[in-house]
């Protein structure tokens, strides 16, 4: 999968790369199968704050992110080798959650393809219960809610 980073916006607001459908995403259907978005989420995610620095604050928090739950709207299908640009951001941070957003768009001509929200719950890596969300790790990005 041949991917390239298109924009991480000033203050991390949004993130979004571009990648082409590649052959193992199809399904019996001939077209993206629904579960590749859920996949293609989580690392969205996992790129956005990778490019901000949080992994390594993370590490230092002793925490990492797990998925409490994901919701995706699929609206049109993708298909075989077609250029998809994934958008991503952070909704909001509660104590120890956080809501992130995304929108999946044919970069051929702007259709949007699926949108979905995550939400994520920072966990202590030795104790395995949920844990506050350090402000070191909220000023990384500022908070969009559309």
């Amino acid at each position: 999968m041949h991917m390239i980073v298109a924009s991480s916006s000033a203050m991390h607001a949004a993130y979004e790369y571009e990648f082409d459908v590649p052959p193992e995403a199809i399904d019996e259907n001939d077209h993206v199968n629904n579960v590749e978005y859920v996949r293609w989420m989580q690392e969205a995610a996992v790129r956005h704050f990778d490019s901000v620095g949080g992994i390594a604050l993370m590490e230092q928090a002793g925490a990492t992110w797990v998925v409490r739950s994901h919701h995706v709207e699929y609206l049109r299908p993708a298909l075989r080798g077609e250029r998809i640009r994934v958008r991503t951001w952070v909704k909001d941070f509660r104590r120890v959650m956080s809501t992130r957003t995304y929108e999946f768009v044919r970069a051929g001509d702007d259709t949007m393809l699926a949108k979905g929200e995550t939400e994520w719950v920072l966990v202590d890596v030795k104790s395995g219960r949920p844990k506050s969300i350090p402000p070191e790790l909220q000023a990384l990005f500022s908070v969009t809610k559309t």
